[in-house]
């Protein structure tokens, strides 16, 4: 009986924790010509931290989308795999049909969708980016004929939306073509990062999976360099489940160059590098996570790690002051920068330098800290140099 009640408070605990952080809003709506409700979930940290931003995700089909991607969204971000996002949810249970309709004859939006679009990009967009600390990565999550409606903001010359996230997508039976009329092309000359993501599954009827690998096939054709189309192909029971899985997916995908350096990523991108240009590898993965997301990291340990033995062992260590120099320039809070510089100098019997340089990294530290005794052994070591 004990246990059942604390497990009842933890889940009570739990739910109450997500209810604080999800906010109800009503936004007057000039293109609709009523009110349309709204749900906004901050992540945890946005009311202590007065300047960071954060990465803003819209979900359609918000009265059961949202709740499975806030959820989501909140463990990859507890994991360090994503950041934390600004999450809108819309509302359109009660005129969904309006909102997502299309001319079966041609595809194009009728005049109720091309509005409910119009309210996204220009009136909740504005609203949000108006009260909200978000960054410029936007991302737009759609189920069904929901996202085929988000297919149609390819079509746009200011490419503000990131990611697509199509779940389980309708798509119209001319969606080739408008695609192909979307001159997609047009995102190579944007200086940012794009992601398409759809899934399709077995559980689907024929005709349905067949459309969608036709999309999946004709995306990934175009080879754009910065236009990342992911197409996921998966086994579920049903419709249902395919949403449990598409969605953590989707997120991991999307927000990969978020997370600390894979043994994937090593293998595939870094192993092979001189030891300066792994040095610009990490220093362009930090810049463009800062860039894309609003979230200043630093620079994570592991990461310095990951590339330490290229620094090292090829080019003799030459490359061991340029590393520090990058570690102090992301993270000058950090001691790795200064420790990476003194043994450059170390290296090269500049045994003067090498002891500042160990000295200045060893004052950052915590006295505390399990590394600071193996710092302080370089100090000693070279004191009596």
């Amino acid at each position: 009986m004990i246990k059942k009640s604390l497990t009842l408070i933890f889940i009570l605990f739990c739910f109450c924790g997500f209810s604080q952080m999800t906010i109800q809003k009503k936004i007057e709506s000039d293109l609709l010509e009523t009110t349309r409700s709204i749900r906004i979930f901050l992540p945890e940290g946005y009311e202590r931290d007065s300047i960071k931003n954060y990465p803003l995700t819209i979900v359609l089909d918000e009265e059961y989308l949202f709740d499975t991607y806030v959820g989501n969204a909140i463990l990859f971000a507890k994991k360090d795999k994503a950041p934390g996002q600004i999450i809108v949810g819309i509302s359109m249970e009660e005129s969904k049909g309006k909102d997502i309709s299309f001319d079966i004859n041609s595809g194009r939006l009728t005049s109720s969708a091309y509005n409910f679009y119009g309210f996204i990009r220009d009136e909740v967009l504005f609203y949000i980016e108006s009260n909200y600390r978000t960054s410029p990565f936007i991302s737009l999550v759609g189920h069904g004929y929901s996202a085929n409606l988000i297919t149609h903001f390819l079509q746009e010359n200011n490419t503000f939306i990131n990611s697509f996230i199509c779940i389980n997508p309708s798509f119209s039976d001319f969606i080739g073509e408008e695609l192909v009329s979307y001159n997609l092309p047009k995102f190579l000359k944007e200086d940012n990062t794009f992601y398409f993501y759809s899934n399709n599954s077995t559980s689907f009827p024929l005709t349905k999976q067949q459309k969608i690998a036709q999309v999946q096939k004709g995306l990934s054709a175009l080879e754009i360099k910065n236009f990342n189309v992911i197409n996921d192909v998966m086994n579920t029971a049903n419709s249902v489940s395919a949403i449990g899985e598409a969605i953590p997916r989707a997120i991991t995908k999307i927000f990969e160059v978020y997370s600390a350096i894979s043994r994937e990523e090593y293998e595939k991108n870094i192993k092979d590098l001189a030891p300066l240009d792994a040095i610009y590898y990490l220093e362009n993965k930090y810049l463009e996570i800062e860039f894309l997301f609003g979230s200043n990291l630093g620079i994570r340990e592991k990461d310095i790690y990951a590339i330490e033995n290229i620094i090292i062992e090829k080019e003799d260590g030459d490359r061991l002051r340029d590393f520090g120099k990058m570690i102090l320039k992301l993270f000058p809070s950090s001691p790795l920068g200064d420790y990476y510089i003194g043994k450059y100098y170390e290296t090269g019997k500049m045994y003067k330098k090498a002891l500042k340089q160990y000295k200045i990294g060893y004052g950052k530290m915590d006295p505390s800290d399990p590394n600071s005794d193996a710092f302080y052994e370089n100090i000693l070591r070279l004191s009596g140099q």
